[in-house]
């Protein structure tokens, strides 16, 4: 049974074209003599008017199968498209047809023949498209579908699910066996030729259809509600992939390709509040805005989240040639693609730390706005390399600052992070004395009456950035473990680059001067409970003392020069609520700019030196809560002081 329909589908297109059209003027001569035989109530013998008959058939129903494409339509893929194009050329005949027999009045020809042809002709071909739809592409999907490709239960019944599934019919490794859904009125209803089941269906689903991945087709539920059924799901080893939400669906378009498996942002369970639009425009709009570290992961979403809201000029300053590059290119784009395309685009290579280039950069745009973005962020890298790590984060911010309100830049924000709040390593500690600098220089502004408004927005880790555990535990899973954790205990506050880059725009529309904004990160995440959900929701199972015959190990590595346990995000108490659901206005205590100064300088003499013991010396007097942990690990440090010790 197989090969004859194989066979047909290798043939040329064109060759399957002229046999359809040959079947389809084979049907007009059929359905013609059932209805006279129907009409007659007896069979007729063929006739030369039967064959005029035909012949105008024929002259009527091709042309405009051709002219409404029934020849162009893949039979084994066509849909409802294809057959309501088709209903539309028989419907016209129909008239057409008809009206020729009830005009001309051919002898022993009934009038009504002109009406229950078109009918049986309607049923003729639609059923033949049918019929060619299920056979061959039924032979095609048996043919192609290995008998070891994944049985997949479809969790949605809604319309994308319905799409997916059309989508997957064709599929080589995928074959849907059922579909999931939370509606008790759709349980036992078929859809697609399978049937919907429940949650409490799923055990006797898995054993009997040997189901082994479910895709999430509900962009539109809730994180809350996500995170409610991958934990239900958890329980059964099942391998999840989930579907876009429906800001990646908007153009309607589902396909089988936009499956992805289920990063963190599946795995938490906080839906993203919408961005107050008026906050958004209000230093961005129809402004010069200016972005340091515009190539690097909060940089370049900060950018095309401005680009989208129309600034006249957006000046990109980074540090890395090729970061640079790449986000321009994208942002070009962007701009061709949806974006207001009047934006002006600069890529600027500058370094932060170079006065001369930054002041340059400034007077000749004179931008309104500045998001500070360019930092180490790296915590063990700045550990090794501490001298260097002050002087980008500190220098680089004072700089900027300082270069801001000599050209009159409105509002300067800086993106901080909860690593600041009483730090165990060079890099909180910056952050930290970055913020108490640009702190400073606010109380100067309003004395001095100066321009300039400065803010800061600390928050924590966002998923997709460089160092991302999220990506390390997926590429350690698909690599086959181990699964490297620095510590058994460790929890980390999680939110995506979009929604942070939403709020660092939005918290600094609404800065007076000097305000420090804490951005409400929900819960914090065990990063051991993460890894294990991520092996659960992979398929495998977590290789450990309980489960010796498990597939993934969870390796415990041990914590990193300057890592904490945890992250906090205040240094003081009871902050203080917004106009914005998420963000918090916190009280955060500083240094007078000229004490400040006193103890910057004797700070930069030590960096140049890069008298490493000083510098955390230093730095503990002037960053609250400082507490290094640890030795030095300075590399340049301890290799001297090896050469010191031979």
């Amino acid at each position: 049974m197989i090969r004859i329909p194989l066979w047909f589908l290798a043939w040329p297109r064109w060759s399957k074209q002229v046999t359809v059209l040959l079947l389809d003027a084979f049907l007009c001569a059929l359905t013609l003599w059932a209805a006279l035989a129907l009409r007659q109530e007896a069979w007729v013998p063929w006739s030369k008017t039967l064959e005029l008959l035909t012949l105008v058939s024929m002259l009527l129903a091709l042309p405009l199968f051709i002219v409404f494409g029934l020849y162009r339509a893949i039979f084994r893929y066509a849909g409802l498209v294809a057959f309501v194009a088709m209903g539309q050329a028989l419907a016209i005949y129909a008239v057409l047809f008809a009206g020729w027999v009830m005009w001309v009045g051919l002898p022993g020809i009934p009038r009504s023949v002109g009406l229950i042809q078109p009918l049986l002709l309607l049923m003729a071909v639609g059923g033949s498209r049918a019929c060619v739809r299920a056979w061959l592409g039924g032979v095609r999907r048996k043919a192609r579908q290995p008998l070891v490709g994944d049985r997949v239960l479809i969790y949605g019944a809604g319309s994308v699910g319905r799409q997916l599934a059309i989508a997957l019919e064709h599929s080589a490794d995928l074959r849907v066996v059922g579909f999931l859904d939370d509606d008790v009125s759709l349980h036992g209803h078929v859809l697609n030729g399978v049937r919907i089941a429940g949650f409490p269906d799923l055990p006797r689903l898995i054993a009997s259809e040997r189901v082994s991945l479910v895709l999430m087709a509900i962009p539109s539920a809730s994180r809350v509600r996500r995170n409610q059924i991958l934990e239900c799901l958890r329980l059964y080893k099942l391998k999840v992939r989930t579907l876009p939400g429906l800001e990646d669906l908007a153009r309607g378009r589902v396909d089988a390709s936009l499956l992805r498996e289920l990063d963190v942002t599946d795995l938490l369970g906080r839906d993203q509040v919408p961005p107050h639009q008026d906050l958004m425009a209000k230093n961005i709009a129809g402004k010069v805005v200016m972005v340091t570290g515009a190539g690097g992961s909060i940089g370049s979403e900060l950018c095309r989240q401005i680009v989208r809201l129309g600034p006249e000029v957006l000046l990109l300053v980074e540090l890395t040639e090729f970061a640079l590059y790449s986000v321009h290119q994208e942002l070009e784009r962007l701009v061709m693609e949806s974006a207001p395309s009047d934006v002006i685009l600069v890529p600027l290579l500058a370094n932060v730390r170079d006065a001369v280039r930054i002041g340059e950069i400034m007077s000749t745009w004179k931008p309104h706005t500045v998001y500070h973005a360019a930092a180490y962020k790296h915590v063990p890298l700045v550990e090794h390399n501490p001298a260097e790590g002050v002087k980008n984060n500190l220098h680089g911010t004072w700089i900027t600052a300082l270069q801001a309100t000599l050209h009159g830049v409105s509002d300067f924000v800086l993106v901080s992070t909860d690593k600041a709040v009483r730090p165990t390593n060079i890099m909180g500690a910056s952050k930290r004395l970055a913020e108490m600098v640009l702190q400073a220089l606010a109380e100067v502004m309003v004395e001095r009456r100066g321009k300039t408004c400065f803010s800061m927005v600390r928050f924590g880790n966002v998923l997709g950035s460089s160092g991302s555990v999220v990506p390390l535990f997926r590429r350690q899973i698909d690599e086959g473990g181990p699964i490297t954790l620095t510590d058994a205990r460790i929890t980390r506050y999680f939110m995506t680059i979009p929604e942070a880059a939403q709020l660092v725009i939005q918290a600094g529309a609404m800065a007076t001067g000097g305000d420090v904004y804490v951005l409400d990160m929900g819960e914090s995440v065990k990063i051991m409970d993460l890894a294990r959900r991520m092996v659960d929701l992979s398929g495998l199972s977590v290789k450990d003392a309980e489960n010796p015959d498990g597939d993934i190990e969870i390796r415990v590595t041990g914590l990193r020069p300057g890592e904490k346990l945890y992250e906090e995000l205040l240094i003081g108490d009871n902050p203080l609520p917004t106009s914005h659901s998420r963000i918090l206005k916190a009280h955060e205590d500083f240094l007078p700019w000229d004490v400040l100064q006193t103890k910057l300088a004797k700070l930069n003499e030590l960096l140049d030196l890069n008298n490493v013991p000083q510098i955390r010396r230093v730095l503990k007097e002037v960053v609250p809560g400082y507490q290094p942990d640890g030795d030095v690990v300075d590399w340049v440090w301890m290799e001297n002081e090896r050469h010191v010790s031979n």
